[in-house]
């Protein structure tokens, strides 16, 4: 698999530190993850919700390909370019896996000393880092927002093959 998938949660200790799902830590190796500083990932605020976004060299070069798209020097671009690479660490990951997520990071999401644990959300080209309580209230409108959309995703479409509503059935 070359995406990142599912949900995790995992420990924080006291320090910061936290082990990254294997799964995730696969598709990072697959993703030649390995900076100046040795393997680790690219971690920033993100844009839209209480969490971070996370990821290899494939998220770094979805951010150019959206940078690229606009003008050089441009305002838009500078912006963007700050919200994103501006504020983005890249952490190193040590032989077994785990990350230390810096304080100022754990801070501006809500991952307070408080929190015990972590969730790992799969976004397919990155992921995200999520308070477990904060992430259960974004499912859930996300999930309430796709039933009350479900219609449209699929608009002009029969439907699939093998349905009671293809007038087929199975066929071999």
């Amino acid at each position: 698999m070359d995406r990142f998938v599912s949900t995790f949660t995992n420990k924080i200790d006291a320090k910061g530190r936290l082990s990254i799902p294997a799964s995730f830590r696969a598709v990072l190796e697959r993703d030649r993850y390995t900076g100046a500083a040795g393997p680790g990932l690219y971690c920033y605020p993100s844009l839209d919700a209480p969490a971070l976004d996370a990821g290899g060299e494939r998220l770094a070069q979805k951010i150019d390909g959206l940078l690229g798209g606009l003008p050089d020097y441009s305002d838009e671009r500078d912006e963007l370019a700050v919200a994103l690479y501006g504020e983005a660490q890249f952490i190193a990951i040590d032989a077994d896996g785990r990350i230390v997520l810096p304080k100022e990071l754990r801070a501006r999401v809500g991952l307070t000393e408080g929190i015990a644990e972590v969730a790992f959300v799969g976004l397919g080209d990155k992921f995200q880092l999520w308070s477990p309580e904060r992430f259960e209230e974004r499912r859930a409108r996300a999930r309430e927002k796709v039933r009350q959309h479900r219609q449209l995703l699929g608009a002009g479409r029969g439907p699939p093959p093998g349905s009671a509503g293809d007038g087929g059935g199975e066929r071999e």
